[in-house]
């Protein structure tokens, strides 16, 4: 494990690489980061660094809006093969249909999509600006992709508008079920909920807290509280314990993993920075086309 370190720091140097790491990845894969975040928040930091080389360790959506965001730098993924079942959720024709029904239908995309699912978006949204932004909007009626989940909290907080819902989740969290956040209750008598808008509806409702992953860690941060039973990916218990070290974080549900999050290992990010593959590719039309609603995102979230 030290010598994959120290290979992957020299390779930074020669390469000029810098590695940009999801919450939901291993935590061996966290600690050679040079930061820690959420997809979006990456994707917009890597406009900023002074790096050639990007190597995002995340899911392949993740890797596309850093692409996107980036044409002129090399964003390489360590495991090509992770995937988010979620960002591919959402039927073209289902949104031509809706758009053909209501003519001042506004599409509303998770940024956790592909690139080609944003291409028919009106503007894409973050779990942490999504109310900020349909609300914003001048439309009535909003399509919402492809997270049911956080769709449904949207419009919980936005009644005034009219919300539909596509049929889409994300597996890690809608697993979670009102029996487990109960067991773990029961278990940490004095811990406060903490949940990711992607879970159901009942589960949201027995909250302390709902928010974004790095809403999560900041509201943990800033609580006198000592005790958090965490409502997403395990992953971020790493973050959590890292900036809490006097603070206690459970999982809801003894497996809470996201599987293709941790196919990224050590020695494929040495893998990639050594050979150059997995480079993201996205073609320029596609790239010019998924970047309108994110540009109109950054626009709207100010």
């Amino acid at each position: 494990m030290i010598d994959l370190r120290a290979r992957i720091e020299t390779l930074k140097k020669e390469k000029n690489a810098v590695i940009l790491t999801h919450y939901y990845v291993r935590e061996e894969v966290q600690q050679v980061a040079d930061y820690i975040g959420d997809s979006f928040y990456l994707s917009k930091l890597a406009t900023t660094v002074d790096a050639d080389t990007i190597v995002f360790c995340g899911v392949s959506f993740m890797g596309e809006s850093a692409k996107i965001l980036n044409p002129e730098k090399t964003v390489l993924l360590p495991d090509e093969t992770a995937d988010c079942p979620m960002a591919h959720m959402a039927d073209i024709n289902r949104i031509e249909e809706l758009r053909s029904k209501y003519p001042d239908l506004a599409v509303v995309c998770y940024i956790n999509s592909t690139a080609r699912l944003k291409t028919y978006a009106d503007v894409c949204v973050t779990s942490s600006n999504a109310i900020k932004i349909v609300k914003a909007l001048p439309n009535q009626h909003i399509f919402f992709i492809p997270d049911e989940n956080l769709g449904r909290y949207v419009a919980s907080q936005i009644p005034e508008k009219h919300i539909i819902f596509n049929d889409g989740f994300c597996h890690v969290h809608t697993e979670i079920t009102a029996g487990d956040v109960e067991s773990a209750k029961e278990t940490h008598p004095q811990a406060l909920f903490l949940v990711h808008p992607e879970c159901r509806p009942e589960i949201t409702a027995l909250a302390d807290f709902i928010g974004s992953t790095s809403e999560i860690i900041d509201y943990a941060a800033k609580s006198k509280a000592k005790d958090f039973i965490i409502g997403t990916e395990t992953g971020v218990l790493y973050e959590l314990r890292q900036k809490n070290p006097d603070k206690h974080f459970y999982s809801v549900r003894p497996v809470q993993c996201c599987t293709d999050m941790k196919k990224i290992t050590l020695e494929q990010i040495v893998h990639v920075l050594e050979t150059g593959k997995h480079a993201v590719t996205v073609d320029e039309e596609l790239r010019q086309a998924s970047n309108v609603p994110l540009m109109k995102m950054l626009a709207l979230a100010k």
